[in-house]
């Protein structure tokens, strides 16, 4: 489908057909897998008006390949923004966008809560190369608003968030940041576009750990940022090429297109499934508290309402009884697999205090609002019958 064709499109339509014409591809319905490392000029001309940026066209699939960029052109337009970069993983999404925005005496202002590598990257990696790291609540704007100042850069935060599910106000936060002159970062690997677009609501860059809903079916790694050209212009060719190397291959690229063909029809069942789990969690006896966006009982229920068309597939309760009760009742899963990852078929259950946030000390998490008894699962594709009896039997034994 062309792209002047794709005024009014649903996004399921625009998923399936964005940017590609099977007509240009010998008739194929599925986009080419092009393997191929390096790319052939037809003059020194030609090439030379390549490296300058002045002809269309590859050169290196380290800066391009015809497989990776039909799924850039799609995950731009399915998130609404000019372009999009795609990478080796989401912390190569990540840290291939920061290290070109950032430079020594910069700061970014991030969320408390944050993926246990994000928060390795800042606190270990971008704060030992002279860039300041400051936490804030960001649920509250007033507290960006006390902190932000003439040295933020990137401010920077996940919503909902992981492990913990608390929401940002994206416009708000986006606003107030604007005014200062900084750049906006949102993690959306929890929502994906068909849930959440955060560039509509004022952010500057969207990162995305594709491995997870965009893939959706746990076999590849892979990343996504989408912003201003200009800007991802300098991420490939900086970032990626001179930094990380974060480079998603033409294979993954081809299962991510993949995987985007089902994307609304998946997160529908993924949005249903924790919605069923959550309801059966509140109110029980051997559980503290269960964060959910569609419960009316989540303190931003409302926030969650105007951001998002759907409550999402992840959710994270709290057990009585602290790290003890969350590995026993990790222990006793049966059909729910013990895992780190989201946004696969099969739902999947970690226990953040024992698993990826276990190199946090216990004051750590307590400081990044990361209980000890804190379990986070993905709801998967299942029945959820099925997933409701293993939670059941699992609680038991808590």
């Amino acid at each position: 489908m062309a792209k002047s064709e794709n005024s009014g499109k649903g996004f399921s339509t625009r998923a399936i057909h964005h940017a590609y014409d099977p007509y240009a591809g010998h008739g194929a319905l599925n986009p080419p897998l092009y393997l191929s490392s390096t790319y052939t000029f037809p003059t020194v001309e030609d090439g030379a008006a390549r490296f300058a940026g002045e002809q269309a066209g590859f050169v290196y699939s380290r800066v391009g390949n015809p497989t990776t960029a039909l799924l850039e052109e799609r995950i731009a337009n399915l998130e609404g923004g000019e372009a999009a970069l795609v990478t080796a993983s989401g912390m190569g999404a990540t840290t291939s966008l920061l290290w070109t925005l950032l430079q020594p005496g910069d700061e970014v202002i991030a969320d408390k809560t944050l993926y246990g590598c994000t928060f390795g990257f800042f606190n270990h990696g971008l704060a030992k190369f002279g860039v300041k790291i400051t936490h804030v609540d960001l649920t509250a704007p007033a507290n960006l608003a006390a902190a932000i100042g003439p040295a933020t850069k990137v401010v920077f935060f996940e919503s909902p968030a992981n492990p913990n599910m608390r929401l940002v106000d994206i416009a708000a936060i986006a606003d107030l940041a604007r005014r200062h002159g900084a750049k906006v970062v949102v993690d959306n690997t929890y929502c994906t576009p068909y849930l959440q677009r955060p560039l509509e609501l004022g952010a500057d860059y969207v990162v995305h750990s594709a491995t997870k809903y965009l893939g959706g079916h746990g076999d590849l790694i892979a990343g996504a940022i989408v912003g201003p050209k200009e800007s991802l212009d300098q991420v490939r060719f900086y970032g990626i090429k001179d930094m990380t190397g974060a480079v998603l291959s033409s294979q993954d690229a081809f299962l991510v297109l993949r995987g985007i063909k089902t994307l609304a029809l998946r997160m529908q069942r993924h949005s249903e499934n924790a919605q069923g789990i959550a309801e059966r969690l509140v109110g029980h006896a051997k559980v503290e508290v269960c964060h959910y966006p569609g419960l009316p009982s989540f303190p931003q229920h409302e926030l969650a309402k105007r951001q998002m068309k759907l409550p999402g597939g992840m959710l994270a309760f709290e057990l009585k009884g602290g790290i003890e009760a969350g590995r026993r009742f990790m222990n006793r899963l049966r059909l729910i697999t013990r895992a780190v990852s989201l946004g696969d078929a099969e739902s999947l259950a970690q226990h953040p205090a024992s698993m990826t946030h276990s190199f946090y000390t216990p004051e750590e998490r307590q400081a990044h609002m990361i209980s000890e008894g804190l379990v986070r699962i993905s709801a998967g594709l299942e029945d959820l019958a099925d997933l409701l009896e293993d939670i059941d039997q699992a609680l038991a034994g808590a």
